[in-house]
């Protein structure tokens, strides 16, 4: 199972939101580079950036510092917040993003999303972000009415190879991660999975592996609560 450690970005500074609030920010970092450089140093070779001002306002307002990390760390980077139109891809891709996530408008526009993930295959994953099982979309300020298993069911339909998924009552609360969820969705063929949302202890990674593709861990790296490189090795089938 991979490990992606996760730099959520605010005004060019990392952060971390409770629950999707943001008006609940903590700011960890005004380098959010520095805090990859870190990550990489642990063993990390993979990263998911999400731009919020971008997933709240349609717009790439950290762009440059994504452009910045991808030229300062070796590492497999997804972004995902504020992806609406095929040039903001474009972009993302020529800066040295490996992988683009859409979410918001997966949700509101499926030709455009079965467009380009017909088009870019594996470089397009999509983000489902679930609040009592209904999708939310724009910076989680919205939820919708559309059952969130039942647009995975669509997206592995379609062709799409990877979805994000993050309850979001559990992220940032330290809390525990929505095991049930992620089992469930393990059934969906042809769909591989990556876990986000309330990551908290090593017992969690030991019983994410094998269920889901990826994990995404937050707020537990940020807080001292879980050392990256542990994570890592009991991620690829270590004991510790």
């Amino acid at each position: 199972m991979k490990i992606f450690p996760a730099i959520d970005m605010i005004g060019g500074s990392a952060v971390r939101l409770l629950q999707g609030d943001y008006d609940k920010k903590t700011v960890y970092s005004d380098s959010p580079a520095d805090v990859a450089e870190k990550f990489a140093e642990a063993g990390a070779g993979y990263l998911h950036l999400v731009d919020l001002d971008g997933a709240r306002e349609g717009s790439p307002a950290n762009f440059e510092t994504v452009r910045e990390i991808c030229r300062r760390v070796d590492m497999y980077v997804e972004i995902g917040g504020g992806i609406r139109d095929e040039e903001r891809i474009v972009s993302y891709l020529e800066a040295g993003v490996d992988r683009v996530i859409l979410g918001t408008i997966a949700v509101k526009d499926r030709a455009f999303l079965e467009a380009m993930t017909k088009r870019y295959g594996d470089k397009i994953a999509v983000g489902v972000d679930a609040r009592d099982g209904l999708v939310a979309v724009s910076g989680w300020e919205e939820t919708t009415a559309v059952d969130a298993f039942a647009f995975c069911q669509y997206l592995a339909g379609i062709g799409v190879q990877q979805v994000i998924y993050t309850d979001i009552s559990r992220d940032g609360a330290m809390q525990g991660t929505n095991m049930e969820a992620y089992r469930r969705l393990s059934a969906l063929e042809g769909l591989a999975v990556t876990a986000s949302g309330g990551i908290c202890s090593l017992e969690e990674i030991r019983a994410l592996r094998g269920v889901v593709d990826a994990a995404i861990l937050g707020k537990a790296l940020y807080t001292g609560a879980l050392d990256l490189t542990e994570c890592i090795s009991v991620a690829e089938g270590g004991t510790l």
